[in-house]
């Protein structure tokens, strides 16, 4: 069994308008077509898992219970209409912490895969942001960019690196806009595999292609 990481906040559901924390049921609104996309992957014999950073408990914005509250929610629609969750991993901690599980550390990633015997090589993550596609890579599973969330902007950054690397460090004027740029090649290096509009773009070319 093949198995789908996926993020949660900008794959899965929107973000806030102000791009905080979805902190209550009452917040959380599915991307369209995400649901129908986790029933696929269920349907062709997925297994889907969710790491997520939820830096807000660590933030004293919200509870772990009502997270899990929020999650429990969540699974039951997905289940309703077809999917499966099999597992959610979640990092409660300040990303000032230093834990080991806030991606884009591959913590969560490992440990799911240590839990359920999880061939990583042949596992995919979905996310939105650099900090998923770098935890996926450095776990060493497939990674996916989808432009939901904060898809686009990382997209950019994505782009602005090959400008930078094309161009070379010599074009760069000042020694500040060099070192800053240099830091933004160096953050990139992580870079996904394919890219798509949304989860559910990304199931369809995942089911078709994926062997």
């Amino acid at each position: 069994m093949n198995t789908i990481f996926l993020d949660r906040d900008g794959v899965i559901n929107q973000n806030p308008p102000n791009w905080g924390y979805v902190r209550t049921w009452e917040e959380f609104d599915f991307i369209p077509n995400a649901q129908k996309a986790i029933r696929d992957l269920t349907e062709n014999g997925y297994r889907v898992i969710v790491v997520t950073n939820q830096a807000g408990i660590g933030r004293g914005l919200f509870s772990e219970e009502n997270l899990t509250d929020i999650h429990s929610r969540m699974v039951a629609e997905i289940t309703d209409t077809g999917g499966s969750i099999d597992s959610i991993y979640y990092c409660p901690h300040h990303p000032d912490a230093g834990c080991k599980c806030r991606k884009p550390k591959p913590g969560m990633l490992t440990r799911a895969a240590a839990e359920h015997r999880i061939e990583l090589s042949r596992a995919y993550l979905i996310g939105d942001s650099t900090t998923d596609i770098e935890a996926g890579q450095r776990a060493g599973v497939s990674t996916i960019l989808v432009l939901t969330g904060h898809g686009k902007k990382s997209y950019q950054h994505y782009t602005q690196a090959t400008l930078f690397q094309q161009s070379g460090t010599d074009a760069i004027g000042s020694r500040r806009r060099r070192t800053a740029d240099e830091g933004l090649a160096l953050s990139s290096r992580y870079r996904p595999e394919k890219i798509f509009t949304n989860l559910y773009a990304a199931t369809c070319w995942l089911i078709k292609n994926d062997t």
